[in-house]
């Protein structure tokens, strides 16, 4: 009964996002006989399927948004590790670069809503239950040399977010930043700094704490 709901899952979402129903539950056994537990639209390109490792059923670019159509592609590059420890969904559009020492970790229960770029050459993690909406920008690298009274600054760090943190649509989240648990970024902060105090609202270029003792659901 398990394996009939599943796919009738499938084939309801497959034509809720315009994507051919046989297409889906080929990749989706053919992922199943390397050991994860993928299910994809159609635009959708992996490369490094190796380095991906699935707790729970993964879902990308299965889940209908009124502005994302059939030819929007979604591309991931692990050229490092990406495990994903449950139950889990990726929209459309969304790319990811992940470079070859990297390592990412994301939590079960939570989403990445469509056109979201992550460029992670050192690390992410990513606790349960996290809410990311579209066009967000995660980069854990500057990619060019900054010097501040001759000195060299750091040119990335792992970025780290808690349980159940809610991410607003374009948000930019750089090198080193770690956010706590049940904190709220409004739309379009850009956050450049890490913020220990959870349940919080973050906000502004760059965020600061706007509100706090704040629960979301």
């Amino acid at each position: 009964m398990n394996h009939f709901r599943r796919l009738l899952d499938m084939y309801k979402k497959s034509r809720l996002v315009d994507t051919p129903f046989i297409p889906v539950l080929i990749r989706y056994v053919f992922f199943r006989l390397r050991g994860l537990n993928l299910v994809i639209s159609n635009g959708v390109k992996i490369c490094g399927l190796r380095n991906i490792q699935t707790d729970g059923c993964v879902q990308i670019g299965m889940d209908y948004i009124g502005f994302m159509n059939r030819y929007d592609r979604t591309y991931l590059n692990v050229g490092g590790s990406c495990q994903f420890d449950g139950r889990f969904k990726i929209g459309k559009g969304c790319r990811f670069d992940i470079g070859n020492q990297a390592k990412v970790r994301i939590g079960k229960g939570g989403y990445i809503n469509p056109n979201c770029t992550f460029v992670i050459m050192h690390g992410l993690k990513v606790g349960e239950n996290c809410a990311i909406s579209w066009g967000c920008n995660f980069l854990d690298n500057d990619f060019h040399t900054i010097l501040s009274n001759e000195q060299r600054l750091p040119k990335g760090g792992e970025i780290v977010i808690g349980n159940h943190v809610w991410v607003g649509s374009n948000v930019t989240i750089l090198k080193g930043v770690h956010i706590s648990d049940n904190t709220v970024i409004a739309a379009g902060s850009v956050v450049t700094k890490s913020f220990q105090e959870s349940n919080v609202i973050l906000a502004g270029v760059p965020a600061k704490v706007i509100r706090k003792d704040v629960r979301w659901n």
